[in-house]
């Protein structure tokens, strides 16, 4: 399961827009590692394994970040009040919504940006501007500017790496390194949730 390469190979840049947008724009995925897709996708460039530009990787999956947040804040708009009163589930949690709202009250609209580089808070963040009825033409520039710094630090990160020769060997050691590094923490979070739910 922690094969990127096999993953990336299989379903390609498009994948990865999907695992980004998905992470960005819907509250059910917020456990998916997308940092670790991105790396890969730079390492796998820069070594020649996936055929893209790495501009244009760039600038799809940037794309991709904008589309879910805006996915997410139209939810959180057309939600509103009806977001507190959902019960929790293995996917949604209201400490997930209020750490999203307190972290957006201390740091206002960067809070968009910076979030996006904090997991769990990239997802609720644009859902709790939508609530707060934070208007989309002062939306927009954080969440834009966000995605651009998000995208290129962890691509440019992977193609950084990849572009060393005498790690290309090691290429795919590295990818699954960073994957198991950014995965087991949100995999250990969501067993204790489970676990906890078991015995309540």
């Amino acid at each position: 399961m922690f094969d990127a390469k096999t993953w990336i190979d299989w379903g390609g840049l498009l994948l990865i827009f999907v695992v980004v947008y998905s992470q960005t724009g819907l509250f059910f995925c917020f456990f998916i590692p997308s940092g670790a897709f991105m790396f890969a996708a730079g390492a796998m460039i820069a070594a020649g394994v996936l055929n893209y530009s790495l501009t244009a990787a760039c600038c799809i999956l940037i794309l991709a970040a904008i589309l879910g947040n805006v996915t997410g804040y139209a939810f959180g708009w057309q939600a509103g009040p009806s977001i507190h009163n959902r019960p929790d589930s293995r996917f949604f949690k209201q400490k997930y919504v209020r750490k999203a709202e307190s972290f957006f009250q201390k740091h206002g609209g960067p809070a968009l940006a910076i979030g996006l580089f904090l997991p769990i808070l990239r997802t609720f963040a644009p859902i709790v501007a939508g609530m707060s009825r934070l208007q989309l033409r002062r939306f927009m520039p954080y969440i834009t500017a966000g995605s651009i710094g998000w995208i290129l630090s962890f691509t440019l990160a992977g193609y950084l790496i990849g572009s060393r020769p005498f790690l290309k060997p090691y290429v795919n050691y590295v990818i699954i390194g960073i994957i198991i590094v950014v995965s087991v923490p949100v995999v250990i979070r969501i067993i204790k949730v489970l676990n906890a739910e078991n015995h309540s």
